[in-house]
């Protein structure tokens, strides 16, 4: 079954004292946008999660073909976003699996993603499937069966949905480089990642 993949895009921004990291561009294109058009390049539906009072996260994808979702209590944390995702998928018919694909990480590619949910159907559909970099430090994507989504209601505060994978096998797929676990959470993640860019290959 085709997977829904969440952007969950509620959090605060933080660590870039003022500014925010999913309006930073890279080439011209706000980050959040350029993450939600590589996720929608699958083919797969996307729902992008959204804190209540961001109007410009809204602006920068109200125009392309997603869903959003208002996540009223952001401010508790990862766990609130993902426990409001899962009971927004939970409500579809039919029920998808769920990918969480954290918006963050402007490496990871379509091809990447794809090769994820690959693996995810070659596994038969019930396992949970995630992303790792070269050295098989785990990151995102992840995806999750239906199965599982139940758990994520039981989220809370900064919980990625550690707590709601506890006892389960989790099959790997390792992507090149460090695409899977490279962040960019502060301006000098941000400063080192361009003059990276800029570096001839």
């Amino acid at each position: 079954m085709t997977p829904l993949i969440v952007i969950p895009a509620a959090g605060a921004s933080s660590r870039m004292r003022g500014g925010d990291k999913l309006l930073e561009t890279i080439d011209g294109t706000p980050l959040l946008r350029r993450q939600a058009k590589t996720a929608l390049a699958t083919g797969c539906p996307v729902l992008v999660c959204l804190p209540p009072d961001s109007p410009k996260r809204q602006r920068a994808v109200q125009d392309l073909h997603l869903s959003t979702l208002s996540i009223e209590d952001a401010a508790e944390g990862l766990g609130a976003t993902l426990r409001s995702a899962a009971h927004h998928v939970l409500h579809q018919t039919p029920r998808h699996p769920m990918m969480v694909l954290l918006p963050d990480f402007p490496d990871v590619t379509d091809t990447d993603i794809k090769t994820v949910i690959a693996r995810f159907t070659a596994e038969g559909g019930s396992k949970v499937v995630r992303a790792t970099d070269a050295s098989g430090r785990p990151g995102t994507p992840i995806l999750i069966p239906p199965r599982l989504l139940p758990r994520f209601l039981r989220l809370k505060g900064d919980d990625g949905g550690k707590s709601a994978l506890d006892g389960e096998l989790v099959v790997t797929v390792l992507l090149l480089g460090t695409r899977a676990t490279h962040d960019l959470d502060t301006p000098e993640d941000w400063t080192s990642w361009r003059k990276a860019r800029l570096k001839p290959r």
